[in-house]
């Protein structure tokens, strides 16, 4: 896998500077051309500006857009709330499956596709670059469309066995065959976002975002309870008004992609489909996506286990981990410049700069999540409380919280090294720490209700899964996953003295 995710280092030397290439070697691996190529301006930035404040000025706008994105769907979240309980555990029974699918389409899928495009970019493929526009619209068709079929033909059956029944069980039903119904326009608008960010704009997608959260957030109350010309559509009132938004985004990102105006511009004239330019994005992509599989596998899995305390202890849980899937759009306002960062200075062989950029980002992402983990844990009922107050549901989101909590830290850190590691194409171990953190929380889980009984002893499995999945990554990144250990030359004295030993 390694050898297929990138070939870089075939065509480079220890200290990033352009050596031959390998006889494998693909046109985006391969060494910078004698003559420079002519950048962007934006692309320059990424290369040549200061990494901290490059980063952070690309950040602003992304991690802004995120907690507005956020906010949107805790808004709604506060007004399924006041249907009632089993409304509120119905929609937490279905986040976890929307969630897979917003974070494979935006993190995932959608940072193969800033990847390549950022790569193309720092290599001075132009025309390439243009091309994987169009490429990434017919991936996100094409998966939007394999997730409609799918939820919508086992949502039942996926509903019940992670705890639903009777009335959650019909709400979640309700809320999923809406919001699935429109998995195409999802795909679609978080490609487009993840096509301009690959060029280092954060700042249209955070644009459209925000307008399009501005309009969202007092559509939803008005679909859900009914208020003035709009019908009372209840649970499913919501998820409408979430379409309508992907509908409004989507046409807002492609009238962007065909102007003058953006560094990659979207032509559907005379396209030409090819299959390497459906690898470049792919080998990142589908890696990736297998990572956001098995971290949304990981919350079902736990999700499950706690169903079997019933519907209050599923509501507790489910507002809780809100809080860890909040952490994810946050990390993933730094990722999104991480990605184009790190890929187009890969892409034009600067890979320490890469590395150094990355270092920065993951730990400013670590220090963020920590201190919202560390405050989340010491005052649970701010957070949960603005739900719900069911007794049984605050018990459980507490518990929740107070273990878990204090290794949001880790996770941050390891969420933002997985989403640099899409931006240099190595993603073997971000796959293999993300694998074992569904070890550790299933296998940890099973075994804490078979010996005690106690969702205590849950909570805590998902905790050491945390742990355990940004030491990993971190461990990796520090050790040379990317780019092999550093080959440190020998000291002369002792080369000469094994030179002197064999004559």
């Amino acid at each position: 896998m390694e050898a297929e995710v990138g070939s870089i280092d075939a065509v480079m030397s220890p200290n990033g500077s352009s050596g031959r290439a390998g006889t494998g070697s693909r046109s985006d691996d391969a060494a910078p051309p004698a003559t420079a190529p002519r950048f962007d301006a934006r692309t320059r930035v990424l290369l040549e500006g200061p990494i901290v404040s490059t980063l952070l000025r690309l950040a602003t706008p992304n991690v802004l857009v995120m907690f507005v994105q956020a906010s949107v769907g805790l808004i709604e979240t506060y007004f399924v709330g006041k249907l009632g309980t089993d409304a509120l555990a119905g929609v937490a029974l279905v986040f976890p499956v929307l969630m897979l699918m917003q974070m494979m389409s935006a993190g995932a899928m959608g940072g193969g596709i800033s990847s390549a495009i950022a790569r193309a970019l720092g290599a001075g493929r132009r025309r390439d670059a243009n091309a994987l526009a169009a490429h990434a619209l017919a991936i996100a068709v094409g998966f939007g469309l394999l997730f409609m079929l799918a939820v919508l033909g086992s949502g039942r059956w996926l509903y019940s066995a992670m705890g639903g029944s009777g009335a959650s069980l019909t709400a979640a039903l309700t809320y999923s065959t809406v919001v699935f119904s429109g998995a195409i326009l999802i795909w679609v608008f978080n490609s487009l976002a993840s096509v301009i960010r690959g060029t280092g704009n954060m700042a249209v997608p955070a644009v459209v975002t925000s307008v399009g959260a501005a309009a969202l957030i007092p559509l939803s109350p008005c679909l859900i309870f009914g208020w003035g010309l709009f019908p009372r559509l209840g649970v499913a009132g919501g998820a409408v008004a979430v379409i309508a938004f992907y509908v409004a985004g989507s046409v807002a990102l492609v009238a962007y992609l065909r102007t003058g105006r953006s560094v990659v511009r979207l032509s559907f004239a005379d396209v030409r489909f090819r299959w390497p330019l459906f690898r470049d994005i792919l080998r990142v992509g589908a890696v990736a996506a297998l990572i956001t599989v098995q971290t949304n596998l990981t919350i079902a899995i736990a999700t499950g286990f706690v169903g079997r305390f019933g519907p209050a202890a599923i509501a507790g849980y489910g507002t809780g981990s809100r809080l860890e899937y909040l952490l994810v759009p946050l990390v993933f306002g730094l990722g999104g410049p991480l990605v184009a960062m790190v890929g187009t200075n890969i892409g034009a062989g600067r890979r320490d700069r890469a590395l150094r950029a990355a270092w920065i980002g993951a730990g400013i992402a670590a220090g963020l999540t920590e201190i919202i983990g560390l405050c989340a844990a010491a005052v649970p009922h701010a957070w949960l409380s603005l739900f719900d107050t069911d007794p049984a549901m605050l018990d459980a989101g507490s518990r929740y919280l107070r273990a878990v909590g204090p290794f949001y830290g880790l996770f941050g850190l390891g969420l933002a090294l997985t989403f640099a590691s899409q931006g240099a194409g190595r993603l073997l171990w971000p796959l293999l720490a993300n694998m074992t953190r569904l070890l550790i929380a299933a296998g940890g889980g099973w075994l804490a209700l078979r010996w005690s009984g106690d969702v205590s002893y849950v909570f805590v499995a998902l905790s050491a899964a945390l742990a355990a999945y940004g030491l990993l990554n971190a461990g990796a990144v520090a050790g040379g996953a990317w780019f092999g250990p550093i080959a440190w030359p020998r000291p002369r004295v002792r080369e000469s003295r094994r030179l002197r030993s064999t004559s």
